[in-house]
């Protein structure tokens, strides 16, 4: 923790992870030394956490990730997950929360189709454990999520296993959890990687690795889109200053993978409306745009800081 450079704003400690699915019982470890020899003390580990903190910076713990399915498909699971969760907040004094979740923690069960009254436990239970830590923490608790674009834009198409019951049910399923904890949400940050082509609100399918993606997502998330094509259920824009997206550090991190050039592209058509290319945000210009998210830390490390001493002073000369 003390080598993380204080140009990271926000540092996510990921994962915690369920001790089983539907458990709600999340645990969060430091690397063993027996795999990571140079490994620090925990002593060590909360003192750098109080460093970087005191230089105005935010430390979360990040939960799910690709392997950390988390299921509360109980109310008390419900209960566990908050105790576990605020346990590990108060051990290392973190400012808040990432929610990464992935894989089969979240879909819709049938019948439920409206994403403003979700009525799926998983989903149903999530929220109202998010609410519950919010207010124990108060307003100065940061809740951020990860989702991937599958959970959240694909829904414009998709929405759970549809009326017939032949789509996979997690389709836009994030899209409920966002849109209850709109007014407590710090910053959404969809990952615009390991994705497949989405089509976007121009009606066309848009695909990762390019300026074109990250703007076309993200715009769907400024402007709001109407879920599953129905123009009665539309998904309210969030705030700008909610809003950033997700780009992998380097190729080793993820599937969608563009040099820093294409990254700022997309985000001065974003907050400028120019360098567009042929995509026209429906948006507008968003000068209170949040930023980027990047996995990881780590592998930008390995690549000699590619991404932080790229878009750290390239976002930071925005007006």
């Amino acid at each position: 923790m003390a080598d993380v450079p204080a140009d990271w704003d926000i540092i996510n400690l990921a994962f915690g992870e369920p001790t089983t699915a539907t458990s709600g019982d999340i645990r969060f470890q430091l690397c063993p030394v027996s795999e990571c020899p140079g490994v620090e003390t925990e002593a060590e580990f909360v003192a750098a956490i109080r460093g970087k903190q005191q230089q105005g910076r935010k430390v979360l713990l990040s939960i799910g990730g690709q392997n950390g399915q988390v299921q509360l498909t109980t109310t008390a699971a419900r209960d566990t997950f908050v105790r576990s969760v605020s346990a590990i907040i108060d051990r290392y004094g973190l400012n808040g929360l990432d929610v990464d979740f992935e894989g089969h923690s979240l879909y819709l069960d049938a019948g439920d189709t409206d994403f403003r009254n979700p009525t799926t436990p998983v989903v149903v239970n999530l929220i109202s454990a998010l609410r519950t830590l919010k207010q124990r923490y108060g307003s100065g608790f940061v809740l951020t999520m990860a989702p991937e674009t599958f959970f959240v834009q694909l829904g414009h198409q998709f929405y759970g296993p549809g009326p017939w019951g032949g789509q996979d049910p997690r389709a836009g399923s994030y899209l409920p959890v966002i849109h209850a904890l709109r007014n407590d949400l710090t910053v959404l940050h969809v990952q615009d990687y390991n994705s497949g082509p989405i089509v976007g609100l121009d009606g066309q399918y848009h695909t990762m690795g390019s300026a074109d993606f990250h703007i076309a997502m993200t715009d769907m998330l400024l402007a709001g889109f109407p879920v599953a094509g129905n123009t009665s259920r539309v998904f309210p824009p969030l705030r700008e200053d909610q809003v950033a997206f997700g780009a992998p550090s380097s190729t080793s991190a993820g599937n969608g993978y563009l040099a820093p050039a294409g990254v700022q592209a997309a985000v001065t058509c974003l907050v400028k409306g120019q360098s567009c290319g042929s995509y026209a945000p429906r948006s507008g210009t968003n000068p209170d745009f949040r930023g980027l998210m990047t996995w990881s830390i780590n592998w930008d490390r390995f690549y000699a800081w590619e991404f932080r001493l790229n878009h750290g002073p390239f976002l930071k000369a925005l007006p």
